[in-house]
C-alpha cells in the first residue's frame, strides 16, 4: 500500500507540475481529507511524492511552452525553452529529469546525516528556545519575501491573529468564536489552505488563463538521453545545485524558488561562456532543476528534527501528521521510527519512480498540456467542495473555505503573499504556547529570551534580518519615489 500511495503522489505531483494552475500546495490541500483513512507513513509518502513530483513536472511545461508549471521552474524557461526552439527539447527534458533525480537522492542522504544531530540538540531546547527559533523563522520569511517586506509582515500578523481563534488551552476562555460551535476548535487548516491555494488559484486562472504557444507540442520529442558533451557540461552544475539546494531548503522561507535562481546565477558566474545563458545553455537547465529538487529534500530536515516547517508545503505536511496524532520533532525518531524511516524510504523510492515516470511518459504529459483550463476548473472546485465538507460533514467549513478563497484572490490582486500567512497560522499556537510557558518558568521575566545562548543568538539574528529587510525596502521605495 505504501508503494501504491508513493506512486500516486509522484503521479499526481508530476501532473500538477505539468499543468499550469493548481500547484503542489493546492493539490495537497485538496487531497488532505483523503489521508484520514491512511496510516501516517502512507500519508507522508503520498504528500512527499506530490511535493517533489511537482518540482519534476514543472520543468516539462517550462521547456515545451515557456510557461512554468511551478514557480520553482521559472528559471528553467530561460534556457530550456530556447533549447526546445533549437530542436533540443529531448536533451533539455532528459538532463532536467536526471539532474532532479541526483539532487533528490543527494538531499535524502543529507537528511539522514543531519536530522540525528539536530534532533539530539533540539532535545535540550526549552520553551524559550523554541519561541525564539519560531520567531526567527517568521523574521526570515519577511527577509526572503518575493514582494514587499511590509506586506509580508502584515500577512504574518494576520496569520497569527487567525491562529488565536478558538478556546484558549491555558485559561479555557473562548476567543473570536462569536458563539459558533465550529470556531470553538479554531479555524480548520484544511478549509483555510484549500480556500487560499485551491479556490483562489482557480479564480486567478479563470481571469488570466495562460495563452500558450502550442507549436512545439505538435513536434515529436526525441533524444531524451543527453549525449557525452551534455553530461560534461552538466556534471558541475548538478553537483553545485545539489549542495546549494539542500542547504537553502533547510532555511525557513527559502525553498526551491530561491535555490533555482541562485543556482542559475552561480552557473552564469562560473561559466567560461556566460553569453550562452538565455540562448539555450544546458547548464541553465541542469543547475536550477537539480537545486529545486534538492531543496525539496532539505525542507524535511527542520520538520522531522525540530517540528518546525520551513515552508507552506511542510506546514501542510505537519498538519497532516498532527491529524494522525503524530507530532514531528526531536522525539519522532525514538517514538515513531517507522514514520521516520518510512519517510526516508518513500523519498528514495519516489525519486526512482519519478525518473521512470518522467522520461517514458513525456508523450502523455504533452497531450495533457493540450487540455484547456476551462475543463479543469470545474473539477478542481468540485474536489475542494467535497474535501471541505467531508472533513466533519459541516457546511460551515465549506463556507469558511469559500471565504478564504475570495480572500486569497484579493490578496493576489493586491500582491500580498499567502504563504507567510499560512505558516504564521500553523506556527502561531507553538509561538504563543512556548512564550507563555517561558514566562511562567521565568516568573514573568523577559530577560529569559536574551540570557540563554540560543535565545540570544536567534533574537540578534532576527533583529539584523528585520533591519536589513526594512533598509532594503526603504531604498527601493526611495528609488521609486525619485522616478
Amino acid at each position: 500500500m505504501n508503494f501504491l500511495y508513493c506512486f500516486l503522489g509522484c503521479f499526481i505531483g508530476t501532473l500538477v507540475g505539468v499543468l499550469p494552475g493548481i500547484g503542489p500546495v493546492g493539490a495537497m490541500s485538496i487531497l488532505l481529507p483523503t489521508t484520514f483513512g491512511m496510516t501516517p507513513v502512507s500519508a507522508i509518502a503520498m504528500f512527499g511524492g506530490i511535493f517533489y513530483g511537482a518540482a519534476y513536472g514543472g520543468s516539462t511545461t517550462s521547456i515545451l511552452v515557456n510557461i512554468p508549471g511551478e514557480a520553482v521552474s521559472v528559471v528553467t524557461c530561460l534556457d530550456g525553452y530556447q533549447m526546445a526552439k533549437q530542436g533540443r527539447a529531448g536533451p533539455a527534458l532528459g538532463i532536467s529529469a536526471f539532474g532532479s533525480f541526483i539532487g533528490g537522492t543527494f538531499s535524502v542522504i543529507g537528511l539522514m546525516l543531519l536530522v540525528f544531530p539536530l534532533a539530539k540538540a533540539a532535545l535540550s531546547f526549552g520553551p524559550a528556545e523554541y519561541f525564539c527559533i519560531v520567531l526567527m523563522s517568521m523574521t526570515l520569511l519577511t527577509y526572503l519575501a518575493q514582494g514587499s517586506v511590509l506586506k509580508a509582515i502584515v500577512m504574518i500578523l494576520f496569520g497569527l491573529i487567525l491562529s488565536t481563534v478558538g478556546v484558549d488551552l491555558v485559561s479555557g476562555v473562548q476567543r473570536f468564536t462569536y458563539r459558533s460551535d465550529t470556531l470553538q476548535d479554531g479555524i480548520g487548516m484544511v478549509p483555510l489552505a484549500m480556500g487560499v491555494f485551491g479556490i483562489a488559484e482557480v479564480l486567478t486562472n479563470i481571469e488570466e488563463e495562460a495563452k500558450m504557444d502550442r507549436a512545439l507540442l505538435k513536434s515529436k520529442i526525441t533524444h531524451l538521453l543527453p549525449n557525452l558533451s551534455d553530461w560534461k557540461r552538466s556534471l558541475g552544475p548538478i553537483g553545485r545545485g545539489s549542495l546549494l539546494g539542500f542547504f537553502l531548503g533547510i532555511l525557513p522561507g527559502a525553498g526551491g524558488l530561491i535555490a533555482s535562481f541562485l543556482s542559475y546565477a552561480v552557473e552564469k558566474k562560473v561559466s567560461k561562456h556566460p553569453e550562452e545563458f538565455g540562448h539555450g545553455a544546458i547548464e541553465g537547465v541542469a543547475g536550477p532543476e537539480t537545486a529545486n529538487n534538492s531543496a525539496a529534500g532539505g525542507a524535511f530536515v527542520p520538520l522531522l528534527a525540530m517540528g518546525i516547517p520551513s515552508n507552506v508545503i511542510m506546514a501542510i505536511l505537519l498538519g497532516a501528521l498532527m491529524i494522525h496524532g503524530v507530532v514531528p520533532g526531536p522525539t519522532l525518531i525514538s517514538n515513531h521510527p517507522e514514520i521516520f524511516w518510512g519517510t526516508i524510504a518513500s523519498m528514495y523510492i519516489g525519486n526512482i519512480m519519478l525518473l521512470v515516470l518522467n522520461l517514458p511518459m513525456i508523450g502523455l504529459w504533452v497531450q495533457l498540456l493540450k487540455v484547456p483550463y476551462r475543463v479543469l476548473m470545474p473539477l478542481i472546485i468540485l474536489f475542494c467542495l467535497i474535501g471541505a465538507y467531508s472533513l466533519n460533514n459541516n457546511a460551515v467549513e465549506v463556507l469558511i473555505m469559500i471565504l478564504f478563497g475570495l480572500a486569497g484572490y484579493i490578496f493576489r490582486k493586491f500582491e500580498y503573499e499567502e504563504a507567510p500567512m499560512v505558516l504564521a497560522f500553523i506556527l502561531g499556537p507553538m509561538l504563543e504556547t512556548n512564550f507563555r510557558q517561558a514566562m511562567i518558568i521565568s516568573g514573568g521575566r523577559l530577560s529569559v529570551f536574551f540570557t540563554r545562548p540560543i535565545c540570544a543568538g536567534s533574537m540578534i539574528l532576527s533583529v539584523i534580518l528585520l533591519f536589513s529587510a526594512s533598509l532594503s525596502y526603504y531604498k527601493k521605495a526611495k528609488v521609486r519615489l525619485n522616478q
